[in-house]
């Protein structure tokens, strides 16, 4: 019945007014819902769908592996409370393959997720070092475009986010993790998220983590990294990034870096002859880790004009405007 009136819903386009409206479908372990897993309810969306639906998931833990698959598109993942109440959160412990590994993955295009914790429990919580290998685990691979989180939990401790492509936007989240746990050739934004840094019970004593990880490939390439209004904490002692591919960008703007950070702030990684193609810059960040005296003397200076281009939400990944156009 469920599949049935969704689907009259679908055909019928309830769409009114600017933002979308939407059916709602039910989620909840206990059997007196629509569905009893994430899954499960994600795969009663026709394909192809062109309206909005949104799975309401009931707060819980979640043990699945859970893919939106390419023709899924507009789905509206919502966690059940507001924030300052326990999420709803999907855990699975997965290893080694970027690929096979993540606990959620999502192809599709136009995507909201609000208020789900997504865990990769291979090596997180970390407990002692030597029982939690240094090997990928991904906690979530974003690969669609259009897609956008709010208040979001990503745990892990290699590889956690795997922000692979697309135009994305992360409001209100938390990302964990202690090596390259923010990596990939997204363009996104990072907006009040908060960053932090596990190195003290994952990495051997004395190694140093790496947040980033971007993988911009091209010169003419669109992709970054921005970290606006961001806090970045934790324990141990990281770098903001290296790069991932030849003309890596990661931009932190107007940002709390905790003492964590050590002096020289970046790493060249495998492009230290070309380190005039990687993008790595600070602008009016501040706290005891945003000291930059000491910084690798390759970092980038940018410009009023570039600065205000990638902080600008309009001008680098809603240009059609389809972060307001998304469902409330």
């Amino acid at each position: 019945m469920v599949k049935k009136v969704l689907l009259f819903f679908l055909v019928l386009g309830w769409v009114s007014g600017g933002r979308a409206q939407y059916w709602t479908i039910h989620v909840d372990q206990s059997g007196s819902s629509d569905f009893k897993t994430i899954q499960s309810a994600i795969d009663s969306v026709p394909s192809n769908n062109s309206n909005w639906v949104c799975i309401s998931i009931k707060p819980a833990i979640y043990m699945e592996q859970v893919t939106i698959s390419y023709d899924k598109q507009y789905i509206y993942l919502k966690g059940e409370g507001n924030i300052n109440e326990e999420k709803a959160s999907i855990v699975w412990g997965s290893s080694g393959g970027l690929r096979s590994s993540p606990t959620f993955t999502c192809l599709a295009d136009n995507i909201k997720v609000e208020n789900l914790n997504f865990v990769n429990s291979y090596n997180y919580p970390p407990i002692t070092k030597s029982s939690y290998p240094t090997i990928p685990a991904v906690a979530a691979r974003v690969n669609g475009d259009k897609m956008a989180f709010y208040n979001c939990g990503f745990y892990g401790m290699q590889d956690t986010l795997f922000d692979a492509m697309g135009r994305h936007y992360f409001k209100h989240c938390i990302i964990e993790g202690a090596i390259d746990f923010i990596f990939g050739a997204g363009q996104s934004i990072f907006e009040e998220c908060r960053i932090v840094v596990n190195v003290g019970k994952s990495l051997e004593e004395g190694d140093t983590g790496s947040i980033t990880a971007q993988g911009r490939s091209g010169a003419n390439d669109s992709n970054a990294f921005v970290f606006k209004n961001c806090n970045v904490t934790g324990n141990g002692k990281a770098i903001l990034g290296r790069p991932w591919r030849d003309y890596s960008r990661v931009i932190f703007f107007n940002s709390s870096l905790s003492d964590i950070i050590v002096p020289p702030g970046w790493d060249s990684w495998f492009c230290g002859n070309h380190v005039d193609q990687l993008t790595f810059a600070e602008i009016n960040c501040y706290g005891p880790g945003s000291n930059t005296s000491n910084r690798v003397a390759w970092e980038a200076q940018l410009s009023q004009e570039m600065t205000d281009y990638f902080v600008n939400i309009t001008n680098f990944i809603d240009v059609d405007q389809w972060v307001s156009n998304q469902p409330l």
